[in-house]
């Protein structure tokens, strides 16, 4: 038997007060407040962390100890919350592109929900980055959907859905996605590879992400950018990895791991602030 859900925990991380009726503002609800409040990360990647998709594990580590996770992490809790609801929901793979349209022809790597309201259909996907989704939106083809945070839309070819993203005056391709069922098996093999395996980025690189009200906050390696809405991103390089580790903890909000296992990995990313020692003047 599956573990109960700690809604009482989820409501309580995100700052969620309000009906639970398995209804589409509810929905809407949870959904803004999810990747507003628990980052996008891939630490334990990066620690040769195995990362554990069972619900005492998620909560553990999303609710309790305050980290992050990726898109397996964020939408499996996502999806046992729902269920716990009585919403009808279910686990969807997709192909990215985001960053290099070849990405179509190789397996999935990203996880995303469906999810069933009144007999309409929703994809939600509280776990995609810095393009992690902040409301969910309706499974049809061709028509602008606002989101608290963009404009997205969604076209429909040979069976395939792809998601775009409006940036200015044009779309750009996000992840490809069926709606064919996925197995629980098919899910851990592909949440293994990405944690563990030796071509997957998360082990390699430093990823982090949150969309809270207004703006979105992105990490990648020492490259930090706060970007509000309609806005060109603030970026800034972050030249030790001391000051890597105060970005995850102030403005990620990250309760991070012990020294002894975290600051190593961040000193792969950039070297040790200076020690500048202290003037002395001679008698």
């Amino acid at each position: 038997m599956a573990d109960k859900v700690n809604l009482k925990a989820y409501f309580d991380r995100i700052g969620f007060a309000g009906s639970i009726a398995p209804t589409l503002a509810t929905l809407e609800a949870l959904h803004a407040l999810h990747p507003a409040v628990i980052p996008f990360e891939n630490l334990s990647p990066l620690l040769g962390v195995p990362v554990a998709l069972d619900q005492l594990s998620l909560e553990k580590k999303l609710l309790i100890d305050r980290r992050g996770g990726y898109c397996f992490e964020h939408n499996t809790l996502l999806q046992r919350v729902l269920t716990d609801l009585d919403y009808t929901v279910r686990p969807l793979l997709a192909r990215v592109v985001w960053t290099d349209e070849t990405g179509r022809d190789r397996p999935p790597t990203h996880m995303l929900l469906l999810v069933e309201i009144s007999g309409q259909s929703y994809i939600a996907d509280v776990g995609f980055g810095g393009l992690s989704l902040s409301a969910p939106l309706r499974l049809r083809a061709d028509v602008d959907q606002q989101t608290p945070h963009e404009v997205l839309k969604l076209i429909q070819s040979d069976g395939q859905w792809t998601l775009l993203v409006k940036i200015n005056d044009d779309y750009k391709p996000v992840y490809v996605f069926t709606t064919e069922t996925v197995n629980d098996e098919t899910i851990a093999a592909i949440n293994h590879e990405i944690a563990l395996g030796d071509g997957s980025p998360f082990t390699t690189q430093l990823r982090v992400a949150l969309a809270p009200p207004g703006k979105r906050l992105k990490l990648h390696n020492t490259s930090y950018a706060e970007q509000g809405l309609g806005e060109a991103p603030v970026k800034t390089e972050l030249t030790a990895w001391q000051d890597i580790k105060q970005v995850l903890t102030a403005d990620f909000g990250l309760v991070l791991p012990e020294p002894d296992l975290i600051d190593p990995i961040l000193a792969r990313f950039a070297p040790p602030r200076p020690v500048v020692e202290p003037v002395t003047s001679e008698a």
